[in-house]
């Protein structure tokens, strides 16, 4: 597990004055990400939140070599970039370790990148692909997302009198890229710090790809207080909407136990998103997100003991 006096004596790897909101996750995971890291590191990423906000001309936030990719792309970019590495290191022309992130957001991961990522992941780069999954496409107007979970209001999937809210399940991200077989997937919430750092040390010493999924409350999209960021995080594991979980060379554990389990519904209320679901006539709505967030979790534990 990581150690917080050990953290606390490393390099901050990107820089305050960045134009991310006020209560944005995306720079506190970001921090934790390129704590973790022991080595040299080159950061490749979508266009997206993150990148608009790091990385507008003339400036940038970050510290490490950075790549910005067109929104479906990163994956394909940074296997490109360890593949010249991996030839320029054979021939003698680079002796120092390096390791390769790719960063992407939901609607760059779960949507229009997964061919690329899918592709990265099957061949098997020595790279880590991480994503920032704040379950819309939240940079270009808050638009539903495979991420999306039900009944969120976008603005493709407005709440109203047609529908109430986005219809469907959100993907399992996760499960998917469990199902390329690769020696590392995982879990994370910034909230958690010393879970996340953790899980990307274990990344960064795969030898392979490896795929980690970081939930990173959006305080605008979702709809909350901009200092409720960590509380809305902790909330989203301990409901079990987010369990914190890692697959290591197949082998499924839970690695944050849950001693009381929460709500869905309590964690649904603090966010603007699902208001109308809380409207006379929505129960079943309510009980159904409930039934299935159930339904996860004990398969999860089910895995977990295999």
């Amino acid at each position: 597990m990581a150690k917080l006096k050990d953290l606390s004596k490393k390099q901050e790897l990107l820089s305050g004055g960045h134009r991310a909101c006020a209560g944005c996750a995306h720079p506190i995971a970001i921090r934790q990400i390129l704590m973790a890291a022991n080595m040299p590191v080159v950061i490749g990423c979508a266009t997206g939140c993150l990148e608009v906000t790091t990385t507008i001309f003339p400036y940038t936030a970050w510290k490490v070599p950075f790549i910005h990719s067109a929104f479906e792309n990163s994956a394909a970019t940074v296997s490109g970039v360890e593949t010249a590495y991996r030839a320029l290191k054979k021939r003698g022309k680079l002796d120092k370790d390096i390791k390769f992130i790719a960063l992407g957001g939901d609607g760059g991961t779960y949507d229009i990148g997964f061919q690329s990522l899918s592709g990265a992941m099957e061949r098997g780069h020595n790279m880590i692909y991480i994503c920032l999954d704040n379950g819309a496409y939240m940079n270009t107007g808050i638009q539903r997302s495979s991420a999306t979970p039900k009944g969120a209001h976008t603005t493709t999937s407005p709440a109203g009198k047609v529908i109430p809210g986005k219809r469907e399940f959100r993907k399992d991200m996760t499960s998917c890229m469990i199902a390329h077989n690769i020696p590392y997937i995982a879990q994370a919430v910034p909230s958690m710090w010393n879970d996340l750092v953790t899980k990307v040390q274990k990344a960064i010493a795969v030898d392979g790809p490896a795929f980690i999924n970081i939930l990173v409350p959006c305080r605008l999209g979702w709809g909350y207080p901009p200092e409720d960021t960590i509380e809305i995080g902790r909330e989203a594991i301990t409901s079990c909407y987010w369990p914190l979980y890692e697959v290591e060379n197949g082998k499924y554990k839970i690695t944050h136990a849950i001693k009381e389990k929460t709500s869905i519904a309590d964690w649904m209320k603090k966010q603007v998103r699902f208001k109308h679901l809380f409207n006379p006539g929505n129960e079943s709505i309510l009980e159904e997100i409930q039934a299935r967030i159930d339904q996860d979790w004990e398969r999860l534990n089910e895995l977990c003991k295999m």
